[in-house]
């Protein structure tokens, strides 16, 4: 059984109910999902998992929110070269080129990208059904 951290940052839950989306296809695929804020995750938790689903929405000029959740993730992704990831998050404007920019950060540091999901604001029935199908991916 895999064990998943679902690590995110939201400010306005969107980003958090993708991650209790993504949660939810782990362990219909039968993983152990731990649902974890980037405040309160860091690389000596690393290893205590086997994949990781990051969630961040866009912030800003199309980019990570840079206080909490950029500085973890700066920490920790020299720690996952060759590791499974899924990445996701929500936005409102623009056209999502962040992750776009985000899953190119994380495969050129060595990651192994599973996939990615977007949703515009509060994820809509299309964008729940791919948060799910991303849980059931990173599980495995």
């Amino acid at each position: 059984m895999s064990k998943i951290a679902i690590v995110y940052w939201s400010g306005t839950g969107n980003t958090e109910a993708m991650a209790d989306l993504v949660a939810q296809g782990v362990r219909a695929k039968g993983g152990e999902a731990d649902i974890i804020t980037a405040a309160e995750f860091g690389p000596e938790r690393v290893d205590d998992y086997d994949a990781f689903a990051f969630g961040c929405p866009a912030m800003g000029d199309e980019e990570l929110e840079d206080m909490e959740f950029l500085p973890m993730y700066d920490a920790v992704e020299p720690l996952l070269e060759g590791r499974r990831v899924a990445l996701f998050g929500s936005y409102d404007w623009n056209d999502g080129e962040w992750m776009e920019l985000w899953e190119q950060r994380a495969e050129a540091a060595g990651l192994s990208v599973v996939d990615s999901v977007i949703a515009k604001d509060y994820p809509d029935d299309e964008a729940s059904a791919d948060c799910m199908r991303l849980g059931t991916l990173i599980a495995g």
